[in-house]
């Protein structure tokens, strides 16, 4: 059964029967629940919404950018992926505002000066420190001490928070501050958009031995003889064996915090996104991808994407599909992956607030 889509369909219908009116910084108007958790067994498939048809590629190259802690939309936008466009766009108005010797260019030619003009996309294709400069180079300033005691000048040095819990998880699996934060208080007013997913928080668990010799017998289809050796050793012995095959001895489960929900457009992007980011913290440290948990804040619904919730709580899911990753390079935002057995409702285009 799919619990992914029931559970979602469950809060795009208790937004819709019970939300108030809200306001919002688009103009577009919303309405609102406060406060809603999603969880998922990563056991149960890759979340990714059946209901209607997502853009895999755009969520991947998104996440891709996020880890390579790149934060100009060049990348994004040279891989076909235009999420951020619109950010960048209202960005350069701004900065325009009061020129009175600029000629407006549309939003195409924008980005398409984004990917030829190399000042032009310095300029206007930065989005200030959001999501990939504090996940890899959250800025910690220090003053640089004078013998004499007096402050000479201050210094500064970056965080890389995604190599930290890298090395944590390796090092002190059992720990609590296995936590990536995004919400710089000191630099909010520099991004183009603050942090809507603001923080998220690892948590690992040791695997019995019969998870581990479920996990080694799915992954590793030993013939008969193998496995009577194996079940009839000590719980000791087949936990060195596990090892001495690289089996897993933990699951990890990821938890995000969010403050502000798209849930229609938004939402099934993050859900995805961190489901793909703990499969690839997961592989990184040789666990096994357990939950998968969403704390939400004021989750939302567009007063123009009404009809098409309305819409896609009608629709039947369909089985959960595989994601098989490889050629994980999570240091450098790099990883191959496939979708496997997705099948899925059609596409319900919505518009896009910025």
């Amino acid at each position: 059964m799919n619990n992914l889509d029931k559970q979602y369909q469950e809060l795009v219908k208790t937004i819709l029967d019970y939300g108030v009116s809200k306001g919002d910084r688009t103009g577009t108007g919303t309405k609102s629940i406060f406060g809603y958790t999603i969880r998922h067994n990563m056991k149960e498939g890759f979340p990714l919404l059946t209901t209607k048809k997502m853009a895999i590629k755009a969520l991947m190259t998104e996440l891709k950018w996020f880890l390579k802690g790149d934060t100009n939309i060049k990348y994004l936008v040279e891989n076909n992926c235009n999420i951020w466009n619109g950010d960048a766009y209202r960005h350069y108005q701004f900065m325009n505002a009061l020129a009175t010797d600029i000629d407006f260019i549309s939003m195409n030619e924008f980005v398409d000066k984004i990917k030829t003009d190399d000042k032009f996309c310095e300029m206007y294709g930065e989005l200030g420190p959001v999501y990939g400069k504090q996940w890899r180079r959250w800025s910690r300033f220090h003053p640089t001490m004078h013998e004499n005691g007096y402050t000479l000048t201050a210094g500064q040095t970056n965080i890389d928070q995604i190599q930290n819990l890298i090395n944590d998880l390796k090092k002190n699996p059992d720990s609590r501050r296995l936590m990536v934060n995004a919400w710089n208080v000191g630099e909010l007013d520099k991004m183009v958009l603050p942090p809507c997913h603001y923080g998220f928080q690892v948590y690992t668990r040791e695997l019995s031995k019969d998870e581990r010799m479920d996990y080694w017998f799915k992954n590793n289809k030993p013939n008969r003889d193998v496995c009577d050796s194996v079940d009839e050793s000590s719980e000791e012995e087949q936990h060195k064996y596990f090892d001495s095959a690289n089996v897993p001895k933990r699951a990890i489960s990821l938890m995000w915090n969010q403050r502000s929900v798209d849930t229609f457009l938004g939402l099934p992007f993050n859900i995805a996104s961190y489901a793909t980011l703990l499969m690839l913290i997961a592989d990184e440290v040789n666990m096994i991808p357990e939950d998968l948990i969403g704390n939400l804040g004021d989750v939302h619904l567009y007063n123009n994407h009404i009809e098409q919730a309305e819409e896609i709580i009608t629709r039947e899911p369909y089985k959960l599909p595989k994601l098989e990753i490889t050629n994980c390079d999570i240091m450098n935002g790099e990883f191959d992956y496939e979708i496997l057995n997705y099948e899925y409702h059609p596409t319900i285009k919505a518009p896009l607030s910025n």
